[in-house]
């Protein structure tokens, strides 16, 4: 019987149990996939904690890539055999799954399974920030937070490609090794610096039009003070736990700035976004312009071994799960 990674209450990573989970055959619309890899992202973190609550029990992992072992009535677009990769609902920490057809993207045959399962959420996520959200243009001066994280590593590279100068801050003189390896032209180290006032330095004082900022918390305060007036703080994640609520009125006192809270199932929801969105990262991916680094793999029954490193900031690049 197919193994899986389940949860039935919330809390650290010991709650995650190995379990025999049937997979039925799928139904409309849907299609099997047996996993190749899997991808581990904080997402995973946030809902075995809580913070974005899910019913119990409930399977971990919104990432895989893998092949196409049967589709239900009404698929068209893969078959079986077909490889590809997604990112969906919760349950891909898993030797095999039903997916909704319609979230998967077939794979160059150029592009590795444990390539594909550590980019797609993590390159869809860069390609809505940097294109939409904020559509950087060449000569931008861009702050990104936590630049040698599995994002930041695949955001860096793209926003590079793109023209940007762009500022990164990081934990450790390590990560800042990687992040300037992977292009960054200022790095921060932000235990032992000042981010806001190397930034307006970096800036002959007048701050970014634009920051990008995963970490939460830590870091939100630092990221409006960095902003330039008008600019936009673009806040996606909460690595260091969720950002208190504020006054809508602290935006107009710093400079009339902007906030948003992107979520990159928004973007991709409509098929025609998924299918460009992915497109454009496989055509960077194959050129070269965007490298993804594999962080560390752990097999599927040490999920909660991969989770408690990526807590802990103890990785740089994507993290992976073997089934």
């Amino acid at each position: 019987m197919p193994k899986a990674i389940r949860i039935h209450t919330v809390g650290g990573p010991e709650v995650l149990r190995l379990e025999d989970l049937p997979v039925a055959d799928p139904g409309p619309g849907e299609a099997r996939v047996r996993h190749a890899a899997v991808g581990v992202n904080f997402v995973d973190i946030y809902h075995r904690t809580g913070l974005y609550p899910l019913p119990l029990p409930s399977g971990l992992g919104v990432e895989g890539a893998g092949r196409v072992e049967a589709v239900g009535p009404g698929v068209g677009g893969v078959k079986p055999g077909d490889r590809v990769a997604y990112m969906a609902g919760p349950g891909s920490y898993a030797e095999v799954r039903n997916v909704p057809a319609d979230r998967l993207v077939k794979l160059p045959d150029d592009i590795p399974d444990r390539t594909a399962a550590g980019m797609l959420l993590r390159g869809l996520t860069v390609q809505a920030l940097v294109r939409r959200t904020y559509a950087v243009k060449r000569g931008d001066v861009v702050l990104w937070h936590a630049a040698a994280g599995g994002v930041g590593l695949i955001a860096v590279q793209w926003l590079k490609a793109l023209g940007a100068t762009v500022i990164g801050t990081v934990g450790s003189d390590e990560k800042a090794a990687r992040a300037r390896a992977a292009g960054c032209d200022h790095v921060i180290v932000y235990s032992r610096e000042d981010v806001v006032k190397r930034v307006k330095e970096l800036t002959n004082g007048e701050g970014v039009p634009v920051v990008y900022d995963a970490v939460g918390k830590a870091t939100f305060d630092a990221s409006l003070d960095a902003l330039r007036p008008l600019g936009m703080l673009v806040s996606f994640g909460n690595a260091s736990g969720p950002v208190p609520p504020i006054e809508p009125a602290l935006l107009g006192r710093k400079g009339s700035l902007f906030l948003t809270r992107p979520s990159v199932y928004h973007y991709v929801a409509r098929r025609e976004d998924l299918e460009r969105g992915a497109a454009e990262l496989f055509d960077l991916v194959r050129a070269g312009k965007v490298r993804i680094e594999i962080g560390g793999t752990w097999p599927l029954a040490e999920a909660a071994k991969a989770q408690e490193a990526l807590e802990a900031r103890a990785t740089t690049g994507s993290v992976i799960l073997l089934p």
